[in-house]
């Protein structure tokens, strides 16, 4: 029996294809996230993916349905906040992400405990994505990988020196925006292939491990989307034949690839 046999199964198939394109969408936003020190910003915004999708269960709507847009809504919440007098970015992140949670455990303990749909969502079940969500993270996935591409310019240029970008006429608060409302689009997405725990990971790894290894912007954005599918790849083949949860099979991968390149970069050093 081929060692690839496993790819055989339609679960399997839908697996492969919706992470790596997930995946490939986190490195590239990750990127941007890390040199601005917005990282955390993942983390804050999947605290509000748990909060809509307790509310979704709670008024049995599909979740991702209700996610999407309250988490958009809560990632221009962040900006708002930001701009506001006397309220950093940090502070904004965490007003959001603080509320988001509440509102979560406030409905799981009305609805009496967690069930298994909002379980899988937390810890991540990538092997159980159905076939309408592989379409969704495709189309999603390519709608804003088309948008990162057609403001990249104006997002690198933000990235490294803001007041640059303001001093060349780029609208600075339309381009955060911008990476804010794709970032939560992102977490809504990454939640079934790792879960709302654990996808800031999928934003973070891959990039500070790129980091290590590539010389120049374009070069990190490539090689961490590479280090991102490879790293998909490598958990759900793994959390296949181990029987281990896919979502931490893929971050303790991602983390290892990091220790390799941190390795490999502290002996060619």
């Amino acid at each position: 029996m081929s060692l690839f046999h496993f790819l055989s199964y339609s679960f399997m198939q839908r697996a492969v294809i919706a992470g790596s394109f997930i995946a490939a969408l986190c490195a590239i936003l990750g990127v941007f996230l890390v040199l601005r020190r917005l990282s955390l910003i993942g983390d804050g915004l999947s605290h509000v993916t748990f909060g809509a999708l307790a509310l979704g269960l709670f008024f049995k709507v599909t979740p991702i349905y209700v996610a999407l847009p309250l988490v958009v809504l809560s990632s221009l919440g962040i900006i708002k906040l930001t701009d506001a007098q006397r309220i950093y970015g940090d502070a904004a992140i965490g007003i959001v992400s603080a509320l988001g949670i509440a509102i979560g455990i406030l409905l799981v303990s009305i609805t009496k405990g967690f069930n298994i749909d909002l379980f899988s969502y937390l810890f991540g079940n990538i092997l159980a994505i159905t076939k309408a969500e592989v379409w969704m993270s495709i189309i999603l996935a390519i709608t804003v990988i088309m948008i990162v591409a057609f403001f990249y310019y104006d997002l690198v240029v933000v990235t490294f020196d803001e007041e640059c970008a303001q001093a060349e006429g780029i609208n600075t608060k339309a381009v955060n925006k911008i990476l804010v409302v794709l970032t939560a689009v992102t977490v809504v997405l990454a939640m079934k292939v790792v879960g709302i725990m654990l996808v800031s990971a999928l934003l973070i790894l891959p990039t500070v491990t790129a980091l290590q290894i590539a010389k120049g912007f374009r070069m990190t954005l490539l090689a961490a989307v590479i280090i991102a599918v490879v790293s998909v790849w490598i958990g759900i083949t793994l959390s296949f034949f181990l029987d281990w949860p896919s979502g931490a099979t893929i971050v303790l991968v991602n983390f290892t690839l990091f220790i390799i390149s941190y390795l490999y970069r502290k002996i060619k050093k």
